[in-house]
């Protein structure tokens, strides 16, 4: 365990970043999963939905430093193809 009062500080916010880290990826996950069910289930209109909202969650995770900026376009372009495929 760290002595140093800055060492502590340090452990106490990085947990506290870690949690809301993962509380944004899992978001971001669950949403990219309905998107995905929708294109299984082969619903163009509830996978349009689906992807607005994937996208804005994908966006702001990128804004907040979750993702990197080309690994949420890379996410958002698939999904995209994805959708458009769909008759």
């Amino acid at each position: 365990m760290a002595n140093i009062k800055s060492a502590k500080k340090r452990i106490l916010v990085t947990k506290t970043r870690t949690a809301r880290n993962k509380s944004i990826k899992s978001a971001v996950k669950t949403s990219i999963k309905k998107v995905e069910a929708a294109i299984a289930a082969n619903d163009k209109e509830t996978a349009q939905q689906a992807l607005t909202a994937a996208i804005s969650e994908i966006s702001k995770a990128a804004s907040k430093g979750v993702y990197h900026k080309n690994n949420a376009a890379r996410k958002v372009s698939g999904l995209t193809k994805a959708v458009n495929k769909l008759a």
